[in-house]
């Protein structure tokens, strides 16, 4: 039998009044830590030039700005969900977000690299906390029903849309304070989640029975980080480089052994049954896909329109407003009203060939295109695509869990959001930059049999073939979507909430 999206209400969910008297005030405050946390890997991008300047950052070592943080939040979210698991998720939840806004702090007040790259990589440990006890207490606090589809919704629309809400708010607190304030901007966000957390969220009992698989945080995080660090490296050094190899051949074999050792530990990190369920483990894949396309043409379109079209950072981070109200909608009317009745994979699939066939417009761009006639379009298909998808994504992946387990299960979730994340901006960056330097040096090498070229005219094919590389790598961004939606349809055969509830009935 499949298994229905909502699970049986969990062993320590509150009771229904304590429900009633704050589960959508404690959803508020779940909902402005993630997305602080899903801010914080994009709002730095556009502050990166300016903090460049004023610290003294090479060109070499600047992508440390960037690479501290996911590898820190991508290599422990493992880790961190168990701990949630362990101690508890309120109290790990706290601890998060007064981590993350100390560590903010630092940050902002960063003298020179090696402060900021400290700073960025505890804000990234903080998050791996944070993150997966954010979402388990959201599984846990909203059980069943219409309720659940609606949290999720507004919790999807913060996890999908987040990440470019960050690039407005980064345009404009580096436009109009400082580059600093990009990180300051944590500390009474956090402030104001940590005084909600202790006043609405109920707290859960720690699991004692859950004990910490010290071999399976080593290979586990390990593999984690490898495999992070090598996908960021990718994107300098390139695939064929020593280091990369190195390194995501290290991922491979401390993954296949994590894999096996958790077969046999007694009280393994991730238990085999939480990604090995066919539902879970089919969303669990069809977020990693995703994301790689939805991280790869944020990077494409922002340098597109700043260094295109001539787009400011602000400017910039504006254009990317209507695809966050595309993805905000489509979760929260759509997608929330529809779980309920619908089978998940009937949202997903489409969502995410709407979201391709965005992508697949944005392929037509060049250098004399418009934002309303060409960019805007295909932004809002893929929006409301990833709207639709992120809900059914998300609450089918941490549906039927024990509670002893909602803390990892909810990281790995995470996990693959990251490291799809990771893969996506340094696989499409990659190809991009192939086919940019083919373009560039088959017309070049043309242009100069034919007797020269003006500065005027090198500048154009320069143009013309970075918006090639663009459109091929966003070519190939819309090909993932098309395989995500496939392995969705396929592997997700999860039945809508009213159905499940009818079976457990009869």
């Amino acid at each position: 039998m499949s298994d229905p999206v909502t699970p049986d209400v969990p062993p320590d969910a509150p009771a229904e009044s304590e429900q009633d008297a704050h589960r959508w005030w404690g959803l508020a405050v779940i909902a402005m830590a993630q997305l602080m946390v899903v801010l914080d890997a994009t709002i730095v991008n556009i502050a990166l030039p300016s903090a460049q300047r004023q610290l003294g950052l090479t060109n070499g070592n600047r992508q440390w700005v960037i690479t501290a943080y996911t590898l820190a939040f991508g290599g422990l979210l493992l880790l961190g969900g168990r701990v949630a698991d362990l101690v508890g998720r309120k109290r790990t939840f706290i601890i998060g977000l007064i981590g993350f806004a100390a560590a903010s702090a630092f940050g902002g007040a960063a003298e020179n690299p090696t402060m900021l790259f400290a700073a960025r990589a505890l804000q990234g440990a903080f998050a791996a906390l944070l993150a997966p006890s954010a979402l388990s207490l959201l599984t846990t606090t909203f059980s069943n029903g219409r309720e659940r589809a609606k949290a999720f919704g507004i919790y999807s629309a913060i996890a999908g849309g987040g990440a470019a809400m960050g690039l407005l708010l980064g345009g404009i607190l580096t436009e109009y304070l400082s580059w600093r304030w990009c990180l300051y901007v944590n500390v009474p966000i956090a402030a104001l989640a940590v005084l909600g957390a202790l006043t609405l969220l109920h707290d859960r009992a720690a699991h004692r029975e859950v004990r910490l698989d010290i071999p399976g945080v080593i290979l586990g995080c390990g593999g984690l980080v490898a495999l992070v660090y090598g996908f960021s490296e990718a994107e300098s050094h390139g695939w064929s480089a020593p280091l990369v190899l190195g390194l995501l051949c290290g991922a491979v074999a401390l993954l296949s052994v994590f894999a096996w050792w958790q077969t046999r530990a007694p009280s393994p990190l991730l238990p085999p049954h939480v990604i090995g369920n066919r539902n879970r483990g089919g969303s669990v894949l069809t977020m990693c896909l995703t994301t790689i396309g939805m991280f790869g043409l944020f990077l494409f379109m922002t340098f597109f329109l700043q260094n295109i079209l001539g787009y400011s950072p602000l400017r910039t981070g504006i254009a990317f407003l209507p695809m966050c109200a595309a993805i905000i909608i489509a979760s929260t009317q759509v997608a929330a009203r529809l779980l309920h009745f619908v089978p998940p994979r009937l949202l997903m699939g489409p969502g995410l060939l709407l979201a391709a066939g965005g992508l697949y417009t944005l392929t037509f761009i060049d250098t004399h295109s418009s934002y309303a006639a060409h960019i805007l379009p295909g932004t809002l298909m893929l929006g409301f695509g990833m709207g639709l998808t992120f809900l059914p994504v998300m609450s089918v992946a941490t549906s039927g869990v024990a509670p002893k387990d909602a803390g990892v299960t909810s990281a790995t979730v995470n996990t693959a959001q990251q490291v799809g994340g990771s893969i996506g901006t340094s696989l499409l960056n990659t190809i991009a930059t192939t086919t940019t330097s083919t373009y560039l040096a088959s017309h070049l090498a043309q242009a100069a049999r034919q007797g020269g070229l003006t500065p005027a005219e090198k500048a154009r094919i320069v143009a013309t073939g970075t918006v090639h590389g663009f459109t091929v790598a966003i070519g190939w961004a819309a090909i993932i979507m098309v395989v995500a939606a496939i392995l969705a349809m396929t592997l997700v055969t999860a039945r809508s909430p009213r159905r499940g509830e009818e079976s457990v009935a009869v």
